[in-house]
């Protein structure tokens, strides 16, 4: 670090993360280990987008010309994720449709069908983000109950490949005290 030109110290390399990552489906931690291979949903392009934002009430008072401290409310939030998947596949076509399998004539086929309610299974048990710092340690977030809130969208052009782009949100149980989000971000520990 030198002041007034550069704060990056021998540390830095820790801190940022490179690449675009890997999309999980029912990311899970057990016996020791996170089941990477089986929970990643396929490859991306262009990224992906991960948004977590709370929202906050300011109180405006008689008075007070500026932002004044103690004044701001936190009174909900959100956190979503934005996915460019390259690889379309018949679970999230059908997750971004909130549809349901049909049964096809054509025996060399699946079918998806349009259905009249949001059901408990539309809701995936957690989507994640898994990123890399310079170091190669990982980087996750998760983001439990999420529910693909983008609808269906596949644009096909001449010369390229057609790109899946989801928009998936978290929710909070209805067991929860319903004021936070169940989202976890597991950020590696440093080492002295």
């Amino acid at each position: 670090m030198k002041e007034g030109y550069t704060g990056t110290t021998a540390d830095t390399p820790k801190s940022i993360m490179f690449g675009a990552g890997t999309i999980h489906k029912g990311l899970k931690y057990a016996g020791g280990k996170w089941n990477f291979a089986e929970s990643c949903i396929g490859a991306t392009q262009k990224g992906s987008k991960l948004n977590i934002e709370p929202d906050r009430h300011t109180i405006d008072v008689d008075g007070a010309l500026v932002a004044v401290k103690g004044l701001n409310i936190k009174t909900g939030e959100k956190a979503s994720m934005e996915i460019n998947l390259v690889e379309v596949k018949k679970d999230m076509i059908k997750s971004a449709l909130i549809g349901k399998e049909g049964t096809s004539q054509d025996n060399t086929y699946d079918l998806i069908e349009s259905k009249p309610r949001i059901e408990a299974n539309d809701y995936f048990e957690n989507i994640a983000f898994v990123g890399k710092n310079l170091e190669g340690k990982n980087i996750i977030v998760i983001l439990d109950n999420a529910l693909c809130t983008s609808g269906f969208e596949l644009e096909g052009k001449n010369k390229e490949e057609g790109v899946l782009k989801l928009k998936f949100e978290c929710h909070a149980d209805l067991t929860s005290s319903l004021d936070t989000l169940p989202y976890h971000i597991y950020y590696p520990k440093t080492t002295a």
